[in-house]
């Protein structure tokens, strides 16, 4: 896991411009905190930060072929990168690393771009061809690791983060009505970087840039397929996918750990990875976030039927990890120096509130000890697990199912003249529109099992999108990587093309994989409902925050200008204690406006 950056440029002299690359390598100092390396040439220049996590020596970056006409900076992990590199020693390649770069710029040897095909993992890599004159910008099949690009008409920028990009004199910071669309609807447009002129590598996609411009071909992207296996055999392929996924997942040179949060998801990837450890006699370590006060004082709600702390001692209790909680206090989730480095670490204000800081202060604690984790992570995804899939409104509405229930309310935190230029509800149908249209069909398929599918398919395509970005970010942050078995493509298509039918066959959601894990699960985890990641519930975490927006206010923060200040106003008259989850997600935007025009400067343009 890495960060990656670059520069290519057909009209100006690059080894002019080696501090240039090196402040756009720099800051990505987190993500690789181990190393730092660039190469430079007249029309190409390209920078690593490396953590080192597969062969610590010999993994160093930019690495070059032997002739030195090829050149590859890479992010991620190749988890096939042994079978790969076999296959390739039979082809008459030598290696002098034991790292999976050296596999992927050989593979690039082999077989050019179309090594993308063959790779198992999560990745985000470039290569500088010097033969043809050839950038390549590669992205793993689920878009787990990020990869953005610049187009500058004499060439284009590139990194894993769009500060990297920001860093170069010929990247504007400016956000126009599109990107701040983007900004406040959850609906993660292809392509759509937020920055005007940025763009994001879609994933499953390679992006070429020469001196005739730049091209893309996408090499991998979900397709409807008949589903073949009965009920006993989809439930028995699931569990083989995860074994070998869980196993090829777990492979380091450094410490690992799972994240554990009592609910399903995280709970069968603790316990396929003691199973698998425990083969060679190691023992799974475990962590998971908690709240102080929390378990004694849990307030049912909503979203969340229990507290997860129980369920996560069952589950270690079960496994018999080594486990720690990391308590977290209001005080701690409400400092802005955590909310500036989670802003930061995004580069734009699109955080989940709590969840964000409680996310980054969680990774923190766990840097301290490992630094590779294991997540269940998208598992609701891919197996529909969230309640909006088993809704029949939000399935019939004519909008993004996790929108079906907000419709109208993504926007109020805005200026009512930045609300009449934006029109969210236009663009979010726009959006919908867009990514129904794109949805597979398979002759045959009934009328409802044609609507789940599209549902699945938004949330494979869209909305987890949005749940990898922030992981990626939150982890590298505080440089930990964390990987995520429930998006192996191979896992990913056979479950898309399984019958909704099926998927919830014990007329529960996530029936396979349920069933598929249940063996190794305490019955109180397999017999829990879907609750989704841990919010605070103390009041004291809503009476900062009100604090901290009257700050604002009183200060006539440059952030107000796009902000609703009277709404901010008049909520700084409600009673602390009894401040709802609306309003305070409404406080906790705006502070995350505040932060991010503090950090960045941007130049807004409606």
């Amino acid at each position: 896991m890495c960060g990656i950056s670059g520069w290519i440029d057909f009209q100006r002299d690059l080894t002019r411009e080696r501090r240039a690359i090196d402040a756009m390598c720099d800051t990505m100092s987190c993500r690789g905190p181990d190393a730092r390396g660039t190469w430079v040439a007249p029309h190409a220049a390209l920078g690593h930060r490396r953590l080192a996590i597969i062969d610590l020596p010999g993994g160093t970056q930019p690495m070059t072929s032997p002739d030195g006409d090829v050149v590859i900076v890479y992010s991620g992990e190749t988890y096939n990168f042994t079978e790969l590199r076999d296959e390739l020693r039979r082809r008459g390649h030598r290696f002098t690393t034991d790292s999976d770069t050296e596999v992927v710029l050989h593979g690039y040897l082999e077989w050019g771009p179309q090594v993308a095909e063959r790779l198992n993992g999560m990745f985000a890599f470039a290569v500088w061809d010097a033969r043809t004159e050839q950038l390549l910008l590669i992205r793993d099949r689920m878009g787990i690791k990020p990869l953005y690009y610049y187009p500058t008409g004499q060439g284009v920028l590139f990194g894993s983060e769009p500060k990297a990009i920001l860093a170069n004199p010929l990247a504007e910071k400016v956000v126009d009505a599109d990107g701040l669309r983007e900004l406040f609807t959850p609906v993660k447009t292809p392509r759509q970087a937020v920055w005007a002129g940025m763009r994001e590598v879609e994933p499953g996609t390679v992006v070429t840039a020469d001196r005739t411009g730049l091209r893309e071909r996408t090499y991998w992207r979900l397709r409807a397929a008949e589903h073949t296996d009965d009920q006993q055999g989809t439930v028995r392929r699931v569990r083989e996918l995860l074994d070998d996924i869980v196993a090829r997942q777990l492979i380091a040179d450094v410490p690992r750990c799972v994240l554990l949060s009592g609910g399903l998801d995280s709970s069968a990837i603790t316990a396929l990875a003691g199973i698998e450890l425990g083969r060679s006699g190691e023992q799974v370590r475990s962590f998971a976030v908690d709240f102080a006060g929390q378990a004694e004082n849990f307030v049912p709600d909503e979203l969340r039927a229990t507290p997860d702390t129980p369920y996560v001692h069952d589950v270690a209790e079960h496994v018999g990890s080594a486990h720690q909680d990391i308590v977290l206090d209001p005080d701690a989730l409400a400092d802005p120096e955590a909310r500036r480095a989670t802003v930061r670490a995004r580069d734009l204000p699109m955080g989940l509130g709590d969840i964000d800081q409680s996310l980054y202060l969680l990774f923190k604690a766990i840097r301290q000890h490992s630094t590779v984790a294991l997540s269940g992570e998208s598992a609701d995804e891919v197996f529909g697990g969230y309640r909006w899939f088993h809704d029949p409104e939000a399935r019939a509405a004519d909008t993004f199912p996790w929108m079906a229930s907000v419709r109208g309310s993504h926007d109020h935190v805005l200026a009512p003249h930045v609300r009449d230029v934006l029109d969210l509800d236009s663009y979010v149908a726009d959006r919908y529109r867009e990514a129904i249209a794109a949805v597979p069909v398979l002759d045959g398929e009934s009328a409802a099992e044609r609507r789940m599918r599209e549902i699945s398919h938004l949330h494979l395509t869209r909305f987890v999108r949005i749940l990898l970005d922030r992981k990626d970010r939150m982890s590298m942050a505080v440089g930990l990587e964390v990987r995520v078995p429930f998006c192996d493509h191979r896992l990913v298509e056979y479950v898309y093309n399984a019958p909704w039918s099926l998927k919830t066959f014990d007329g529960r959601e996530k029936s396979l994989l349920r069933h598929a894990t249940a063996d190794a699960l305490p019955k109180s985890v397999v017999e829990r409902v879907k609750s989704p990641y841990p919010s605070t519930q103390d009041p004291k975490y809503a009476a900062a925050l009100q604090r901290q927006v009257a700050d604002l206010v009183a200060a006539d923060d440059e952030a107000l200008s796009l902000l609703d200040g009277q709404w901010l106003r008049d909520a700084l008259a409600l009673d602390p204690e009894h401040i709802d989850t609306p309003t305070r997600f409404t406080f906790e935007r705006a502070l995350d406006m505040a932060a991010w025009v503090d950090i960045h400067r941007p130049t807004i343009k409606l």
